[in-house]
C-alpha cells in the first residue's frame, strides 16, 4: 500500500464563513484561492448549506475539503480546511470564533446583532486566523485584543474626556521627545494633534 506524506504547513484554515437560516452569506474570508471568484464561492456556500443545514453532526468532507460546523438559532458557522487537516484543529478555530463573538455581543449570538457589531467579527476573525495560519485559539484573548482594537476611535466619536486624554498623552509624548530629539517632536506633534 502506498502512503503519501505530506509536508507539514502553518496554513490550515481555507475559507470562514457565516452563513443565516437562507444560507445567505453574512460574512466570508477566503484565504488561499481555492474559490477564487464571487461567483464559484457563492456556488460553493450554496452547497455546503444545502448539505449541512439539516444535520446535527459538525464535521463534513465536501469538495474534497474538511468542513467543521456549528448553528445557532439563525447562524451557521463554517471553517474550511483541506482534506487532509485536522479537524481538530478546525474545530479549535470554530469554537474560538463562536465563543469570542458570544462574549462580544453578550450571548446574543443571532443574524441582527452579528450585523450590528460587523466590526468586532471582522476583527476577531483577523485575531484568530491571518493568511490561513491560525493565530489565537483563546476566546478571552481574542475578545481583549479586539477591544483594545477598538478604543481606536475617531474623534468625532469620542466623549470629551477620551478626546482630553489622548490629547494629555499625546502632550506627554511629544514633551518626552522634545527632550529626546528636538525634530522628532515637530513631526510627531503635526501628527498627532487633535483635530479641531
Amino acid at each position: 500500500m502506498d502512503t503519501v506524506t505530506l509536508e507539514p504547513s502553518l496554513y490550515t484554515v481555507k475559507a470562514v464563513l457565516i452563513l443565516d437560516n437562507d444560507g445567505e452569506r453574512l460574512y466570508a474570508k477566503y484565504y488561499d484561492g481555492t474559490y477564487p471568484s464571487v461567483k464559484e464561492q457563492k456556488a460553493f456556500e450554496k452547497n455546503i448549506f444545502s448539505k449541512t443545514h439539516r444535520t446535527d453532526s459538525e464535521i463534513a468532507l465536501l469538495e474534497g475539503l474538511t468542513v467543521v460546523y456549528k448553528s445557532n438559532i439563525d447562524l451557521f458557522f463554517y471553517v474550511i480546511g483541506s482534506s487532509h487537516e485536522n479537524e481538530l484543529m478546525l474545530m479549535a478555530v470554530l469554537n474560538c470564533l463562536f465563543d469570542s463573538l458570544s462574549q462580544m455581543l453578550r450571548k446574543n449570538v443571532e443574524r441582527r446583532a452579528l450585523l450590528e457589531n460587523m466590526e468586532g467579527l471582522f476583527l476577531a476573525v483577523d485575531e484568530i486566523v491571518d493568511g490561513g495560519v491560525i493565530l489565537e485559539s483563546d476566546p478571552q484573548q481574542v475578545v481583549h485584543r479586539v477591544a483594545l482594537r477598538g478604543e481606536d476611535v475617531p474623534y468625532s466619536e469620542q466623549t470629551v474626556t477620551q478626546v482630553r486624554k489622548t490629547a494629555l498623552i499625546t502632550s506627554f509624548i511629544s514633551t518626552y521627545y522634545t527632550a529626546q530629539c528636538g525634530i522628532c517632536s515637530i513631526a510627531l506633534l503635526t501628527f498627532h494633534s487633535p483635530e479641531t
